[in-house]
């Protein structure tokens, strides 16, 4: 059975080769990922530090096998899900990268958004040159409180400021505690952050604990692959309808975060959608 690797994050890039590529810190040393397509296989390789010392970056393995039965009239998606087999997703293992990253998508559409990550992380962040060319790390909290209104503008964050600045003092403050919660422990909690609602806190918290049964289901961008995926499916239009009918197909919670898993994958994988910009994924409001 075939493997097929999610690349939703927006610090994924790709080789010249095509190979996709991200760049992420876990256990203070910076590692390179790297997709061996013919392999079907994620590589990781440390960049600083023990080259032989420190634990590899945790990869979390979902089969087809997890998602829920196919509901009559839902047989196509749940075919087009099931034809990527076992999904391989890169745990992020930073709390605060994946605090960052949800911040930035807020109110953008997803083009835009890795746009202005790939700039705020290459103007602020640790860069390491790779076979992608220069990939850089989040910015530190510190780094984060020293920017200047300019400096947020030079990097298209100006309206995020606000919500950095206050996610960095919060995760000063409280980072190693909230790193050691639960899904939904660690949403609680990030939602007492100023400028982080419960759309940016559910993101964060799947990107983090790598379940996707808290993601915001009714995100756009989960209603535009399921809708891409099966084009001859109905699927309700607005956000609550739709991850009703969602909850409704998957009322287990590994049924809902495999579900949910692979839409995105398949949304994020070129080999079945192609090329091009992928869908919003944005909250009406932080």
């Amino acid at each position: 059975m075939r493997t097929t690797l999610i690349t939703e994050h927006p610090a994924w890039r790709k080789t010249p080769q095509g190979e996709p590529v991200r760049i992420i810190e876990h256990l203070d040393t910076a590692w390179l990922a790297r997709w061996d397509p013919h392999h079907e296989q994620l590589l990781l390789s440390p960049l600083t530090g023990d080259r032989h010392g420190p634990a590899q970056p945790p990869v979390a393995y979902t089969s087809a096998v997890e998602l829920p039965a196919a509901p009559e009239g839902a047989v196509p998606l749940f075919d087009a899900l099931g034809r990527l087999g076992t999904v391989a997703r890169l745990t992020n293992p930073s709390l605060w990268d994946a605090m960052v990253t949800a911040i930035l998508r807020q109110v953008v559409t997803a083009k835009q958004a890795k746009k202005r990550h790939q700039s705020f992380y290459a103007s602020y962040g640790r860069s390491f040159a790779t076979a992608a060319g220069e990939l850089s790390l989040v910015p530190t909290p510190d780094r984060v409180l020293r920017l200047s209104d300019e400096e947020f503008a030079a990097v298209g964050a100006k309206f995020n400021r606000t919500a950095l600045q206050a996610a960095a003092k919060a995760y000063l403050d409280r980072g190693e505690h909230w790193s050691a919660l639960d899904a939904e422990s660690l949403i609680k909690e990030l939602l007492e952050v100023p400028r982080i609602g419960p759309w940016t806190a559910a993101a964060a918290a799947a990107d983090f604990t790598g379940d996707h049964s808290v993601y915001p289901h009714g995100d756009l961008a989960v209603r535009t692959w399921a809708a891409k995926a099966a084009p001859g499916l109905t699927l309700p239009g607005s956000e609550r309808e739709f991850e009703a009918l969602w909850r409704h197909w998957a009322p287990a919670r590994t049924h809902l975060h495999a579900l949910t898993l692979f839409t995105l994958t398949w949304g994020s994988n070129d080999r079945i959608t192609g090329p091009g910009p992928g869908p919003e994924g944005r909250t009406p409001s932080p």
